[in-house]
């Protein structure tokens, strides 16, 4: 599929059938995710890949779920995960020229930016792969239930979670945020040498 095409069709879907996903199909995916930007290559990503039954155990984990009870249908579900300490860290390492793992030279956590751009691209591969998918955020009060359940280390903060399968249909679903609210202008959003 072509780039355009495939940020033309990213779209959340919110209902899926119970056709399995490959294999390959997620490994690719998560491949392309561990691809995207990360500032000086600190790698403070991580995912959990949960599949069949243990998609049950993962909403059986959440107090409320951030999206419709139908993503629940969805077979594969990826947990993002940002992990400051890589960043810390490696911003300490002689070639960064900090000596310390302050967190007051992060203007902008770069540990959550990072993450949120290979969730992008776990989100344009599966569209790519023929796939539909949808990113949900998961509250704070459930993070520890998520690293309980599933052995996470303390230092991973999950900042959501991507439902993946194939689409149910082809429409953006009732009562979906599209349907009611109209794409901003591009005049409105973007502007060029000066506000």
């Amino acid at each position: 599929m072509e780039f355009q095409d495939v940020v033309r069709r990213r779209r959340m879907v919110r209902e899926f059938t119970d056709e399995p996903v490959p294999d390959e199909a997620v490994r690719r995916i998560l491949r392309n995710a561990l691809r995207g930007p990360s500032a000086g290559y600190s790698q403070g990503q991580a995912f959990l890949v949960l599949r069949g039954e243990e998609t049950v155990g993962f909403y059986d984990s959440l107090r409320h779920l951030w999206t419709y009870d139908t993503v629940k249908t969805a077979p594969v579900v990826v947990v993002a995960f940002a992990v400051k300490d890589a960043y810390l860290d490696r911003y300490a390492e002689p070639d960064k020229g900090w000596t310390d793992r302050s967190e007051d030279r992060w203007p902008v956590p770069f540990w959550y930016v990072d993450t949120g751009m290979a969730v992008l691209l776990v989100l344009q591969t599966a569209v790519d792969e023929g796939l539909g998918a949808v990113y949900f955020g998961i509250g704070a009060d459930d993070f520890g239930p998520v690293r309980e359940r599933y052995g996470v280390p303390d230092s991973h903060v999950p900042v959501g979670a991507i439902a993946i399968g194939h689409g149910a249909g082809d429409e953006v679903a009732e009562g979906a945020s599209p349907r009611s609210r109209e794409r901003r202008p591009f005049e409105e959003a973007v502007r060029f040498g000066r506000w």
